[in-house]
């Protein structure tokens, strides 16, 4: 068999293809092999600046309390793949219908086959 070379935008895409099956899966286990050790992930809320998470088992501790809510929904909507970067169009669910959701995307960052940086932002009402 012949050994063929991955491009970067497959690499990127098959951690993203991961990391959105993680939550699709609730199954936090799939990330080990998946986050840098200097991983930064930002997190929308709490609006307006959001969270800052820095290294590996930190990020993985975040997204594993999010993915422990069994009764969500993590729905990518949409990924766009540009070299090491990814965006991801998603839909997160708590409840059925469309007023127990929220729509959001985050930039990925990924650096040999690792997720280097994930920034978050939501789609929110404005309140005054």
């Amino acid at each position: 068999m012949k050994n063929e070379k991955r491009t970067v935008d497959e690499i990127t895409a098959e951690a993203i293809r991961q990391f959105n099956e993680s939550f699709r899966l609730h199954d936090i286990s799939i990330l080990n092999n998946l986050i840098a050790e200097d991983c930064v992930m930002e997190a929308a809320m709490p609006a307006p600046d959001g969270s800052r998470t820095t290294g590996k088992n930190d990020c993985i501790a975040f997204w594993k309390q999010l993915m422990s809510a069994t009764d969500t929904q993590f729905s990518p909507e949409e990924v766009m793949i540009m070299g090491e970067k990814a965006i991801i169009l998603w839909r997160y669910r708590w409840a059925d219908g469309e007023k127990n959701s929220v729509r959001g995307v985050t930039i990925v960052t990924v650096k040999n086959g690792l997720i280097t940086e994930a920034l978050g932002y939501v789609k929110a009402a404005l309140t005054n």
